[in-house]
């Protein structure tokens, strides 16, 4: 078993200002997604200017802000939220949900779509490649946190958090799981999926299929969320019933991109 390395969550204090570590993965997160855009963008045939990227960021950045804050107060602490309104704006203290990210990027990417004369796909699968960088990024913030930590297990890298919610006991370290399946190998897989031509709605639909499978799968070994536990027998959770529609529209959106082709 391995003792959880109690990382102070604040990165760095400047008087009455603190700079926590869940703010600066975001950061990277950002950072790493531009970086990577304009990457794509200077491909030949891409469509897209590097300079465009900035734009594209900050619509982005907009999405996932609001959306994941948004999300995760609605589907996963909205009784908490009815009592304590003010808990919407406290999101360094984590609390963010992919989904809610997922649709808030959907909608600002629709937005972003029509102002610049684009198709909703063509940017979507243009930023999905982007988007593990800061999934991982987020998942790191997560670990640092010393938060959604995973079951009780016996294998040899089980962790103790030392937390009176987690107790001291070994448990997976569920976040590196997330860490290593929806950062590094899903940039992996959607990096080198779209190095090539691919239809319309195929490296979205791939992005939806792979994610909802990480999640789904990772779910068996996470903690559920305390107010929320299993929501039906006795396995089931609110990260798995958000994530099936996702993986259902996903092979709908790739078996119909390569039909139309």
């Amino acid at each position: 078993m391995i003792n959880y390395p109690n990382i102070d969550p604040v990165a760095l204090s400047l008087g009455p200002i603190k700079i926590h570590w869940y703010g600066v993965m975001y950061l990277i997160g950002f950072i790493g997604g531009w970086w990577l855009g304009r990457i794509r963008a200077q491909r030949p045939l891409s469509g897209w200017k590097p300079e465009q990227i900035d734009d594209l960021l900050f619509y982005c950045a907009l999405g996932v802000v609001l959306g994941g804050r948004l999300g995760y107060v609605f589907f996963y602490g909205f009784d908490y939220l009815i009592t304590n309104p003010g808990s919407i704006f406290k999101v360094w203290q984590g609390g963010m949900s992919f989904h809610g990210g997922l649709l808030g990027v959907l909608i600002a990417m629709g937005i972003y779509a029509r102002k610049t004369g684009r198709s909703f796909f063509q940017v979507t699968d243009f930023i999905a490649p982007l988007i593990p960088v800061g999934l991982g990024a987020g998942r790191m913030g997560n670990f640092i946190n010393g938060e959604l930590w995973g079951k009780a297990t016996d294998l040899p890298w089980g962790m103790i958090f030392h937390d009176p919610r987690a107790g001291d006991i070994p448990r997976h370290p569920s976040q590196l799981y997330e860490f290593a399946l929806e950062g590094v190998v899903f940039f992996l897989i959607l990096w080198f999926f779209s190095n090539r031509n691919r239809p319309p709605m195929a490296v979205s639909g791939l992005f939806l299929i792979c994610y909802g499978l990480f999640r789904f799968a990772i779910e068996f070994v996470r903690v559920p969320d305390p107010q929320l536990g299993y929501l039906t027998l006795g396995w089931v959770t609110m990260g798995q019933i958000l994530s099936l529609p996702m993986i259902i529209a996903g092979i709908g959106f790739l078996g119909w991109a390569y039909w139309k082709r």
